[in-house]
Formats: C-alpha cells, sequence, structure tokens
C-alpha cells in the first residue's frame, strides 16, 4: 500500500535493502540498520524485537516485521523537514553596502544641482548657462557606477565558482561568506567518506596476515553485512579472490560462522568469542583495546577454536579532509566537528584532522540548537554537512555549505554546494568570497570618489554635459573592467 496509508498500529513486513516507510517498533525479526542519514553513525546498528527503527532509514540485511507508532507528520524525518523550513524562514537578507551609500548619495546630489542651478541664475541671471551647468552636475553624478559596482562582482566571483565547483545560491550567501569566524563541520560522509574500510590486520598464532583476510573475507561472502563488505573489498583488493563458505549461519548481534577449506570459522565480536569458549589473550586485549580507542570496530577471526587474527574496521578520512581543516585554522577560522557518533570515535577522527571543538552524540534535531549556540558566542557560522540529519543546521547557520556527493534535501537547505565532495573548497568558497568582496568595495570606492571629484568641477561650470555623459559612461565601464579581473583569481592559492 501507498505509505500515506499507513496507520499507527499497523504491522509492517521490511526486506533486505529496502527503505523503513515510517517510525516504529520491532516485533518479529531481527537485523541492520544504517541509520546515518539521520544519526550520523556510519556503522549499522543492529536492531531486534523490541528496538525502535526509524523511517527513511535502509535495512541492510534481515527481513523484519514492526509496529507502525508514528506516520505522516510525527515522523523523525517530516519533524526534520520542518526545522528546515522554519529557519530558512528566519533568515533576513543582508543589507548592500550600495544601496546605503545610494540611499544618501543621491539626494545628496540632487541637492547639489538645485542649489548649482539657483546660485547660477540667481548670480549671473542666465537661465540657459545654470540649466547646463545644473545637468551637468546630475550627468557627473549619475550612480550607474554605484549601481553596477555590486552586480558585476557577485555576477563574475558565483561565475568563477561555478568554475571550481562551488555553486553559490546568491549574491548574499557570497557577501556572508567573508564574515564567517567558525566552520562547523559533520563528521560522516563529510570529513570521513561515510563508507567502513578495514585499516588494520593483526594476525595470531603464526598466520600471515594474507591467509587471516582471505578467511574471514571467504566467511564474510555470504554476508550482507558492511562490515563484511568492507572485508571482502579489502581481500579483493589485496589480489586475493575469497571462496565459498559452507555452512553459513549469521548470529545477530555477534557475528557470522562457517566452514572454509574444511575449518570450522567464527568472525565477530568478544561475546561470539566467550560463548564458544575461545580465550583472548591479554595481549591480543590490549591490542584491542588501542584499535577502539581509535574509534575502530574490531573484529576476532578464530579457526578451528583458536583465536587467529583481529580485523579492525573504520570509516576512513577523506584524504584532503586534514589539509581543509589547516587552511581553515590558517585563515583564522574556529573548526568545529559536530556529530551524532559516540565521543571516542569522534575524538579519534578529530585527532587525525587536526580539530580541537568536538561536539559529539548529537540528534538530528539538537545540530541547529548547537549552531545557534555558536552563533550566540559572537560568532559568524558557517555549517558544512551531506546528509538529512544535517539539514536543519544547514538551514540555521549564516552559511550552510553542502556536499555535492550528500542528499537532495541538504543541498536545499544550504547556500553553498561543493560539487566534488572535497572539503578544501570551503576555504576556497570564503577565499573567492573575500576577494570578491574587496573588488566590490574598490569598485564603490572609485566610483565614489569620481563623482566625488566630479560634481565640484560640473558645479563650477567648468564641465558641459556631453563632457560629463563620455566621462560617466567611462566610469561605468571602469567599474566593470576591475569587476573583470575577478575572472583571472585563482582561489585554490592559498
Amino acid at each position: 500500500i501507498p505509505v500515506e496509508e499507513v496507520q499507527v498500529g499497523d504491522l509492517v513486513v521490511v526486506r533486505p535493502g529496502e527503505k523503513i516507510p515510517v517510525d516504529g517498533v520491532i516485533r518479529e525479526g531481527t537485523s541492520a540498520v544504517d541509520e546515518s542519514m539521520l544519526t550520523g553513525e556510519s556503522i549499522p546498528v543492529d536492531k531486534g524485537p523490541g528496538d525502535e527503527v526509524i523511517g527513511a532509514t535502509i535495512n541492510k540485511h534481515g527481513t523484519f516485521k514492526f509496529e507502525a507508532t508514528k506516520v505522516g507528520k510525527d515522523t523523525a524525518l517530516a519533524q526534520i523537514i520542518r526545522l528546515v523550513e522554519e529557519a530558512q524562514g528566519s533568515k533576513a537578507p543582508i543589507q548592500r553596502l550600495a544601496d546605503l551609500v545610494s540611499g544618501y548619495f543621491v539626494p545628496a546630489v540632487v541637492a547639489v544641482a538645485v542649489a548649482t542651478f539657483l546660485a547660477w541664475y540667481l548670480t549671473t541671471g542666465d537661465f540657459t548657462r545654470a540649466l547646463i551647468n545644473f545637468t551637468a552636475v546630475l550627468v557627473i553624478a549619475c550612480p550607474c557606477a554605484l549601481g553596477l559596482a555590486t552586480p558585476t562582482a557577485i555576477m563574475v566571483g558565483t561565475g568563477k565558482g561555478a568554475e571550481h565547483g562551488i555553486l553559490i545560491k546568491g549574491g548574499e550567501y557570497l557577501e556572508k561568506a567573508h564574515r564567517l569566524t567558525a566552520v562547523v563541520l559533520d563528521k560522516t560522509g563529510t570529513i570521513t567518506k561515510g563508507k567502513p574500510e578495514v585499516t588494520d590486520v593483526l594476525p595470531l598464532g603464526g598466520r600471515t596476515e594474507s591467509e587471516v583476510l582471505r578467511l574471514a573475507a571467504a566467511l564474510e561472502r555470504a554476508s550482507e553485512h558492511p562490515l563484511g563488505e568492507a572485508v571482502v573489498e579489502r581481500a579483493r583488493a589485496a589480489g586475493l579472490e575469497p571462496g565459498e563458505p559452507a555452512r553459513f549461519s549469521a548470529i545477530p548481534g555477534c557475528g557470522v560462522r562457517g566452514e572454509v577449506d574444511g575449518q570450522a570459522l567464527l568472525l565477530g565480536n568478544r561475546k561470539l568469542m566467550q560463548e564458544n569458549g575461545i580465550r583472548i589473550a591479554p595481549s591480543v586485549e590490549e591490542q584491542m583495546s588501542a584499535l577502539e580507542s581509535e574509534g575502530k570496530t574490531v573484529m576476532l577471526l578464530a579457526v578451528q577454536g583458536q583465536l587467529a587474527g583481529v580485523i579492525a574496521v573504520a570509516d576512513t578520512v577523506k584524504e584532503h579532509s586534514a589539509e581543509a581543516v589547516r587552511q581553515l585554522q590558517e585563515m583564522g577560522i574556529e573548526v568545529v566537528m559536530l556529530t551524532g557518533d559516540n565521543r571516542r570515535t569522534a575524538a579519534a577522527i578529530a585527532r587525525q584532522v587536526g580539530i580541537k571543538r568536538v561536539l559529539a552524540e548529537v540528534l538530528p534535531e539538537e545540530k541547529a540548537e548547537q549552531v545557534a549556540k555558536l552563533r550566540q558566542e559572537g560568532k559568524v557560522v558557517g555549517m558544512v554537512g551531506d546528509g538529512i540529519n544535517d539539514a536543519p543546521a544547514l538551514a540555521a547557520a549564516d552559511v550552510g555549505i553542502a556536499l555535492g556527493t550528500g542528499t537532495d534535501v541538504a543541498m536545499e537547505s544550504a547556500d553553498i554546494t561543493l560539487m566534488r565532495g572535497d572539503l578544501r573548497g570551503i576555504p576556497q568558497s570564503i577565499r573567492l568570497s573575500r576577494r570578491t568582496m574587496r573588488t566590490i568595495k574598490e569598485n564603490l570606492f572609485w566610483a565614489f570618489l569620481y563623482n566625488t571629484l566630479g560634481i565640484p568641477v560640473a558645479a563650477l561650470g567648468y564641465l558641459s554635459p556631453v563632457i560629463a555623459g563620455g566621462a560617466m559612461a567611462f566610469s561605468s565601464v571602469s567599474v566593470v573592467t576591475n569587476s573583470l579581473r575577478l575572472r583571472r583569481y585563482d582561489p585554490t592559492r592559498e
């Protein structure tokens, strides 16, 4: 039936690979659910009877039945969308510098022109001469250059951004970006790749790393769990082609078991080893604790009842994340990590990329609150994210920056989208904003200086309206030419 027809109390069947339609509680079956779009936790969560599931998250493997508890506008996803809309509606557009200048300049020029006409007419009695000088003042002071100063620079700046994969929704966001004093980064999928990878393989009992990897991958070939997929991918990358397991079975919340090459294999957590009477030496426990302190998920491989190896899996950092953080810090911008993930994993990732301030275990609806708190500290905040869980915070920030590799909801909520998903685009967009604002201020300065110097000359009768018209046109050309200099600017250079 259509998802709109699901009612509270309905029993819903979810098969492997399907999206969970609404919020509810599992009544039958077990599975692992990918909740990263909502919680930011990159590794799927094991679920069983009595556990809550959230609409729009993805069932990775296993079939289960759950009872619908929240539908329609009451679901977690609907509440997040409502938060985004509220945050977007509360944004105030910034006041244009050119509007401010023109607001004072135009009435002043009209007053000067009228004063010029009256002064010439009353002192000489020559109406024609007075009218010509009146016209010359108005022509030389025509604020075309003032009007062109901002839009031409913004047009060239946003175009330059697009060339480098930085899509800016409007001029006001390009202007706001140069004032940023703090940048908040989501962890999963933004700083990290958002996909588990094998980081360490520690062979035990005289076995080799290749042997441990081959046996583990052969066993995991029959598994649909993302941790298992990571092991198989690592084995294939090492040139090993894992075989087929026999008597395979998954043990929810613990791991997997089966036979490979006629040997009984177990692969899973400490609980699985303890339940099968497999002893873990203190030295191995130390190695496991060290890996876990780095935010990694540790799996143990046992062959024929003996511990054969330790495999660590983690969501790895993108190759340019640390460089992007360094560039931002060198620009005088505070970098903060905001994540729904646990503190230990968040702290481990933060250490790798050089971030000192970490806000961990933050629920999706609380992310926007954390951004608001930073703004209350007097900071101009840029929020960077890629998932649905980041959308409210993106909308609540002064400038929301989404990764083009993320979800449509995040991109819709953001003011700037980095199409390449490379975090170096953040300092690039700020540098581009700073250069664009400098160009705007140069344009306004020269246009204003030109007018203020030209007005007295015209008022004193030394300038004919024809020459004033030519000079006025030249001022507009000079402003546009200065804006076009931005086309040669390269924001990738520090």
